[in-house]
């Protein structure tokens, strides 16, 4: 096991051993801790009490997150030309069709997004296994297979995520950055958690938010107080 670097163990130093924190103060410890000369990533793990394997209990969906993510995304259209002029003026990175399938089939994969048009997805089929790894797939359910693309463009830009259940029941994403204030911080997890509580399967029995942590790229998880999130 590697050893702890001076940064990482003051990291450790200022996080309570076996403190379950509020919503408020995690969101305060994770700007402490992180030591990163970039802008690091703030993420959110959420243990779920469901059986992803069990499609009545799979949760999936989309969120905005008021303060967005902090990042660039890059956005690629896939659109009939009628549609090329609004995903420009909507802030899509690139926009085309036929030159992108064949691209994408080359290998290429430099995007964040990918947003098509229902009539579209009969091209895209193909690159299931080039995309679907890479989370890259179009989905209705994300709001990435849309008639009105320009809509999505501006939506993704904004701040708008999708996320899944993974087969362990977690969820895990991105809510931010490092560099954002406490309380966008608090206000993006605050939303984030309360679209999964919305989300709850009927099926789902028993304690459904099981656990949150909050953290940084390269910085120690921060547990938070399930009970907080009654505030919400």
């Amino acid at each position: 096991m590697s050893k702890l670097t001076k940064n990482q163990k003051l990291a450790v130093s200022k996080i309570e051993e076996g403190k379950a924190y509020s919503l408020k103060e995690a969101s305060e410890v994770v700007k402490e801790i992180t030591t990163t000369k970039f802008d690091a990533s703030v993420d959110i793990d959420v243990r779920l009490g469901i059986d992803p394997r069990k499609a009545n209990q799979m949760v999936r969906g989309v969120v905005s997150l008021p303060h967005g993510t902090g990042k660039q995304v890059r956005v690629l259209v896939l659109c009939s030309p009628e549609a090329e002029s609004a995903a420009k003026e909507a802030g899509a990175d690139y926009v085309g069709l036929d030159e992108y399938i064949e691209k994408i089939k080359g290998g290429w994969t430099d995007v964040d997004v990918i947003i098509t048009q229902p009539q579209i997805m009969g091209k895209i089929g193909a690159l299931g296994r080039i995309l679907g790894p890479r989370g890259l797939m179009p989905n209705p359910k994300s709001g990435t297979v849309t008639p009105d693309v320009a809509k999505a463009v501006k939506e993704v830009k904004q701040g708008k995520i999708d996320f899944k259940v993974d087969k362990a029941g977690i969820i895990h994403t991105s809510i931010g950055k490092a560099s954002f204030t406490t309380e966008q911080i608090r206000e993006n997890a605050k939303e984030f958690i309360s679209t999964l509580i919305k989300l709850k399967p009927t099926a789902a029995k028993g304690t459904y938010i099981k656990s949150i942590y909050l953290s940084s790229t390269m910085s120690p998880g921060i547990k938070v107080d399930s009970k907080s999130i009654e505030e919400i």
